[in-house]
């Protein structure tokens, strides 16, 4: 029997021009052991690990590959390793949060977004991002009312530094709000969170793009036994038409086999 991959099953990311695999592979496990909000401890793999996992990943078909400051060293562990496969990948990576010494801080400044996405080029070794989120502290509508991120990233677009800007959320109000200039949403949602449901209807009305982060997340508990809950979740997902792809967190080449086979069988059946 064959793999099943996601090779014929790419599409467009919203009105970007991008075209993406319905499956995104999220990189804080390559960076980042503190602070993570995961069931089972892990350990950061080493770089032939990471190697062999992206390898796999594009074997199965995904080219979306998320990443962010505030993920410990997972940019600057992506520019080597991804050397040579530039082309390959359409990448997604974040402003406003910075992570050291295990804590997290905030800034939505022009200075500071600007000085974000030039060290995000040079840690990913790449003159240009394909999106650029802002990472919200959960203060949506002030982001984007009050300080200067999103005018930033306008300009950084149109200086073509990156090709697509949006905003990884945590309200409604914030993520319709952040899809009016931006091109792009990162929302939960999930068999237990379902309120960002409104965000994704409007990406779908008006063409912009929909990624979603916590698919997986505690997907369990709410089902009758036999029921996969990987299947349950992602059937969720891709019976809306304005959800572009969601990103998962695992290194575990298993999991991630699994997790493809699931989503080309769930959008084959639809």
């Amino acid at each position: 029997m064959s793999i099943a991959t996601l090779h014929e099953l790419h599409r467009p990311l919203g009105s970007t021009g991008l075209t993406v695999s319905p499956l995104g592979l999220g990189t804080v496990k390559l960076g980042r052991d503190q602070g993570v909000k995961y069931p089972n401890g892990f350990q950061i793999p080493g770089d032939d690990e990471a190697r062999m996992l992206l390898r796999q990943a594009r074997d199965l078909g995904i080219n979306l590959i998320d990443t962010a400051p505030a993920y410990g060293r997972s940019e600057e562990r992506l520019g080597p390793l991804l050397r040579g496969q530039r082309q390959d990948w359409v990448i997604v990576s974040k402003v406003g949060e910075e992570f050291a010494d295990g804590l997290s801080r905030h800034d939505f400044s022009a200075a500071h977004t600007r000085m974000s996405v030039e060290r995000s080029l040079q840690r990913l070794e790449t003159d240009f991002i394909d999106l650029v989120l802002v990472h919200s502290d959960g203060n949506d509508m002030a982001i984007l009312e009050h300080d200067e991120v999103y005018a930033t990233l306008a300009a950084l677009k149109a200086e073509g530094k990156i090709r697509g800007f949006g905003f990884s959320g945590k309200t409604v109000e914030g993520g319709l709000k952040a899809l009016e200039q931006g091109d792009c949403a990162m929302v939960t949602y999930n068999l237990n969170e379902q309120n960002e449901k409104a965000v994704i209807d409007y990406a779908a009305a008006h063409g912009k793009a929909i990624l979603v982060k916590k698919a997986l997340a505690s997907g369990h508990v709410c089902l009758s036994p036999g029921v996969d809950p990987v299947r349950a979740s992602f059937e969720l997902l891709f019976t809306h038409p304005g959800v572009a792809s969601a990103i998962v967190g695992t290194i575990n080449p298993l999991h991630l086999a699994h997790n493809v086979a699931t989503v080309a069988q769930v959008l084959r059946s639809h």
